[in-house]
């Protein structure tokens, strides 16, 4: 015990289009934006403030609960060029098992295709340590998976 206390955590994604990106993770996550600042109606009405060039370098994900992480966009120039050394496990198909779970799974994959992800791989039931899971990109290429 090192006697640290326990910190929260913020999940930053690099990405070309903070805005968006946001969005899409708001439907896999059932996240919404955070509030926009004090004395703005919304998140619109404080980007027609900033200059053209600041518009949409960066966007948050909240949980509305507040249990969840804060998830962070932040528009970088680069594009990504490697396989992310860190990515989120999304549980889709809690508590199920066998062919049931890879069925929800499927499900939920088609839900987030229609919302811009790709497919990566399918990786099937090998108990006792994968139940399986899919390897997704959300659309900006970064790798998560369904488990």
């Amino acid at each position: 015990m090192t006697g640290v206390a326990v910190r929260q955590v913020q999940v930053t994604f690099d990405c070309a289009d903070p805005r968006a990106l946001s969005m899409f993770w708001n439907e896999v996550l059932g996240y919404v934006l955070p509030a926009p600042p004090p004395g703005f109606g919304s998140w619109d009405d404080f980007a027609a403030t900033l200059p053209p060039e600041q518009r949409n370098s960066a966007s948050a994900s909240i949980d509305p609960s507040g249990a969840g992480p804060k998830l962070f966009f932040q528009r970088v120039p680069e594009g990504k060029t490697a396989k992310n050394r860190v990515h989120l496990d999304v549980r889709a198909a809690p508590g199920i098992e066998g062919e049931a779970r890879m069925a929800a799974l499927e499900t939920e994959a088609d839900r987030l295709v229609a919302l811009g992800a790709s497919r990566a791989a399918r990786h099937e039931p090998a108990p006792p340590l994968s139940h399986g899971f899919l390897v997704m990109t959300d659309p900006e290429g970064n790798e998560f998976c369904l488990d």
